[in-house]
């Protein structure tokens, strides 16, 4: 249990700051500790935003040495109501066609009734016939149940009541586009209907069609060979490999779709791979360059980067401005737009990088993804999440980090206990002086008293 000073009330000495001098002296080391943990923290949280934006790097790197990503393509029609997509196996071509139809789902209304079984001419259940798929609905004898019960069921019909002054009528529209999800609805259950369906003596409630479910329909090359391509909805998407066209509406003049390759995408493809590297060359630069500041004397003090020492960062950034500006079988990267400046940085020419893809597009590619090959490789052997060369160099600061950190709560309670143990000293040595004094005083007493 500590002991509480009280200072100089005897020997009138600040103990307190006696005692904080001689544990200043004490912590000493645990002060250079403390220096240490404060600096491998700072390169710890260094290392970590480097290591992210190098594994953001390897990604952007990998992908444009992806063969895939260079078949980027673009869609366009002639026409505002049919849209297209493509996928990197489109091919570039133009192909013509004729919009004839647009699918539709099927609409259709009953006869007026009073109740449903009127309807149903009597029969308590209903089946709807949706293709060759027959579903049993009970009726009940509420319009408003009844459809409740049809649009709840598997029938893949939907279905309204709606009253107009007396007259009630049941609205059913199809849950799907296309002819093949037409319906119809027959009276009796399901085993009835099916029996009956066989014999041809189903009974049939009476609908008034609305709207026809039909198939969406196209003509190609029309006037000519006059191909027709129909879809059970208004996407086409089996015509042209890698790309599908959605219509919606009839067009009176033929559409013509062109699939061309995709400057743009290809375009920031590359430009996003320069983006990176130059993320990657700027935070390492950054971090290893000098400063220079005067001192209280007056002398220059020059000061080396956090990095400035750090023998892997320097060959990480080695090795990433080698491979993205070594050429590639004798053709340079500035020839496609990727440009290394006389510093070691990097920079995109979008005009140099057009013109060559405009002019010999497997070149192109040649290049940007052999250096994008070259400048993954480094990333990724750098930045792997477990044997990345970056990656290990981390957790061996954060292993020291931890250890340093043990160390520092050891001196505390270390120097807590020396603390303690001054806080006695003192506070005895306060004790005995008061003893003395008091002696004293009683030794002058009785020599006054002989005198």
């Amino acid at each position: 249990m500590g002991s509480m000073g009280i200072d100089g009330l005897i020997s009138g000495l600040d103990t307190t700051s006696l005692i904080n001098s001689l544990m200043q002296a004490e912590a000493a080391p645990q002060t250079l500790l403390k220096s240490k943990q404060s600096s491998t923290t700072t390169m710890v949280s260094a290392l970590q935003s480097l290591n992210t934006k190098v594994a953001s790097l390897a990604e952007a790197a990998t992908k444009a040495a992806t063969a895939a990503s260079w078949g980027a393509t673009k869609a366009t029609t002639s026409a505002t109501s049919v849209t297209a997509s493509t996928t990197n196996v489109a091919q570039a071509t133009a192909l013509t066609f004729q919009v004839d139809k647009v699918a539709q789902n099927q609409i259709s209304l009953s006869d007026a009734f009073t109740s449903p079984t009127a309807l149903t001419k009597g029969a308590s259940t209903v089946t709807i016939k949706v293709g060759n798929t027959l579903t049993e609905v009970a009726v009940g004898t509420d319009p408003a149940a009844f459809a409740k019960a049809i649009s709840g069921s598997d029938a893949g019909v939907n279905a309204v009541a709606v009253t107009v002054g007396t007259d009630t009528r049941l609205q059913l529209t199809g849950k799907s586009t296309g002819k093949d999800a037409a319906f119809t609805v027959y009276a009796g259950t399901k085993a009835d209907v099916e029996a009956e369906l066989a014999l041809g003596t189903a009974t049939k409630i009476d609908l008034i069609d609305s709207r026809v479910a039909q198939d969406a329909q196209v003509t190609l090359w029309p006037g000519s060979v006059g191909q027709v391509v129909t879809s059970k909805s208004n996407t086409f998407s089996d015509v042209l490999s890698g790309t599908s066209f959605t219509v919606s509406k009839v067009e009176a003049d033929p559409v013509t779709l062109t699939v061309a390759r995709d400057t743009a995408a290809l375009t920031s493809l590359a430009s996003g791979l320069v983006g990176s590297l130059g993320v990657v060359i700027s935070e390492i630069s950054s971090r290893t360059s000098t400063t220079t500041s005067t001192d209280a004397d007056g002398h220059t003090v020059v000061k080396g980067g956090l990095f400035s020492g750090d023998s892997a960062v320097r060959q990480l950034q080695t090795a990433v401005s080698s491979a993205a500006s070594y050429p590639i079988d004798g053709i340079s990267p500035s020839s496609v737009g990727i440009v290394v400046g006389s510093d070691g940085t990097f920079t995109f020419d979008s005009a140099k990088f057009a013109a060559a893809l405009d002019k010999d597009p497997a070149q192109v590619q040649k290049v940007v993804a052999g250096i994008a090959k070259r400048v993954a490789d480094v990333a990724k052997g750098t930045s792997d999440s477990i044997s990345g060369t970056l990656t290990l160099k981390i957790t061996g600061q954060q292993k020291e980090l931890t250890g340093l950190n043990d160390q520092i709560e050891d001196w505390d309670r270390r120097l807590a206990l020396r603390r303690e143990s001054l806080q006695t000293t003192y506070s005895n040595l306060e004790v005995t002086l008061s003893g003395l004094k008091s002696q004293s005083s009683w030794l002058s007493g009785q020599l006054a008293a002989l005198g």
